[in-house]
């Protein structure tokens, strides 16, 4: 058996002909199905159905939100990796898995299929995608970091413990909600669903812009079903 995890960028445009060529060589993409209306799930569905592939769409096992966020985790990861190998176990053949963004950044495919990999007679590799960091630098025509400073990429849930240490340039992911009280001089470059009809874009400092972000961090919810934002947050100067 082999798997390929695939970088598919934010959709079908971002799809890079290495990305393609791997895919057409697969029998069928494994994706999680979160819900009966799973957007990213019909993303991947127009991402395999382009390039002639059938997606088996696996239900994806619950998280408990209450947990300890990283026990949580690796319990939600072990429920997926059996019911992955189930799928591989009756199938076999090339699989592929298609990641939103690249496989490299807040992503868990890749220890998911090594944990399959000690399970199962698999190969594997990985192709790179578009990252979100990488659009949102181009939607708001920007490099991430200043001039040869660095840029620290983060979540949402650690913010302020990377604050508290001292970063002052943060491109900040995986947001639950956006708490930024006491930061309000500080500017901000903002972005939801990129890449997708739904995406919004906000910049600006950060008292004059949360509200129109928060607005449309609901709409773009409220749109898609989902939302995916991230930011980039630079201390004044």
């Amino acid at each position: 058996m082999r798997i390929r995890i695939i970088g598919v960028g934010m959709g079908p445009q971002h799809v890079t002909p290495e990305a393609a060529e791997a895919l057409r060589g697969c029998d069928y993409v494994i994706a999680a199905a979160k819900n009966t209306d799973d957007g990213l799930l019909a993303a991947r569905r127009a991402i395999a159905g382009a390039h002639g592939v059938e997606v088996v769409a696996v239900p994806d096992p619950p998280r408990d939100r209450e947990a300890d966020y990283e026990r949580a985790v690796a319990d939600w990861h072990e429920a997926r990796v059996s019911a992955y190998e189930s799928v591989l176990r009756e199938r076999g053949g090339t699989a592929a898995f298609l990641v939103w963004g690249d496989p490299s950044l807040y992503d868990s495919t890749i220890r998911i299929v090594e944990r399959l990999a000690a399970r199962l007679p698999i190969d594997y590799d990985v192709l790179p995608g578009i990252s979100a960091p990488q659009l949102l630098a181009a939607r708001h025509r920007i490099v991430l970091h200043p001039v040869g400073g660095p840029v620290h990429v983060t979540t949402g849930r650690r913010l302020r413990e990377d604050i508290a240490a001292g970063q002052t340039n943060l491109c900040v992911m995986l947001n639950a909600h956006l708490d930024l009280a006491g930061l309000e001089d500080w500017s901000l470059w903002w972005g939801a669903n990129l890449g997708t009809p739904t995406e919004a874009l906000a910049a600006g400092r950060v008292g004059d812009v949360l509200d129109e972000i928060e607005r449309a961090r609901d709409g773009a919810k409220a749109a898609a079903g989902w939302v995916m934002d991230l930011y980039l947050l630079r201390a004044p100067a």
